[in-house]
């Protein structure tokens, strides 16, 4: 199967196709005929669950490992679950702080509402931002 055969019927571009064969996640062998790179049915497959492994945020490097587990016939399951615990705690962090960002972002909203706008005087940049308290300013490392 050519690289524009299995990009359709994987429902993906073909350059998508290519840049999984550069990178190593799929695997193509020339035709001795025509040169062209040729694909197996197996490697629909193996598009799909790239595809499938990214839309849960799997990164292609972490899908990479996953994929070189299973061609070694190990189980992948451990892998799959500790990168997707870690990812699960990495985003609630982010959107804890993503959170605190918003409630910070309106409570200035609200305070600026009832200022008017500035000039600065030199020992001013913008009076909205230098009147927020540092006390809500606890920034994010």
């Amino acid at each position: 199967m050519t690289v524009s055969k299995i990009a359709k019927r994987a429902a993906m571009e073909p350059e998508v196709v290519r840049f999984y064969t550069r990178i190593g996640l799929l695997q193509s062998v020339r035709d001795a005929h025509n040169r062209y790179k040729t694909y197996a049915e197996g490697d629909i497959v193996r598009l799909r669950f790239i595809h499938k492994a990214q839309s849960l945020g799997y990164t292609l490097k972490e899908i990479g490992q996953i994929l070189e587990e299973s061609s070694r016939k190990q189980s992948p399951c451990p892998t799959v679950r500790r990168i997707i615990e870690s990812r699960i705690r990495e985003n609630r962090e982010k959107l804890d702080q993503l959170a605190r960002l918003q409630q910070r972002m309106e409570q200035a909203a609200l305070q600026w509402a009832k200022m008017p706008n500035g000039v600065p005087t030199g020992e001013t940049v913008c009076h909205l931002i230098e009147s927020v308290s540092d006390e809500n300013m606890k920034f994010e490392t």
